[in-house]
């Protein structure tokens, strides 16, 4: 059976940080291509990160510099780590796992389903 759990979200103040990780188990973590995309109630989903079985990783230009995605397979647990927040973070986020050959952040967006498997989010709120 397949899992995916995010954790580490919050009420954080503009400016601050927030770690957010992802413990995964019932798939080959190292095989697979993971990251994460956050979307609002009503609103389009939005490529955040991706790191590849080979950790390439890619980020949308909205994070880019402040945002930091690592993976440990020893763990099977992928994190987030969100410096500078800014109030257009807020938002649930969640995490991705694919086994498709392209590994990239824009991919979350694309389709109905934004990867093979995905968990149930967890809630991101900064205050400005």
């Amino acid at each position: 059976q397949v899992q995916v759990v995010e954790s580490g979200g919050g009420l954080v103040q503009a400016g601050g940080s927030l770690r957010l990780s992802c413990t995964t188990s019932g798939f080959t973590f190292s095989s697979y291509c993971m990251g994460w995309f956050r979307q609002a109630p009503g609103k389009e989903r939005e490529g955040v990160a991706a790191i590849d079985t080979d950790s390439t990783t890619s980020y949308s230009d909205s994070v880019k510099g402040r945002f930091t995605i690592s993976r440990d397979n020893a763990k099977n647990t992928l994190y987030l780590q969100m410096n500078s927040l800014k109030a257009e973070d807020s938002d649930m986020y969640y995490c991705a796992a694919d086994d498709s050959t392209f590994c990239h952040y824009s991919d979350y967006a694309i389709g109905q389903s934004p990867a093979k498997y995905w968990g149930q989010g967890t809630q991101v709120t900064v205050s400005s």
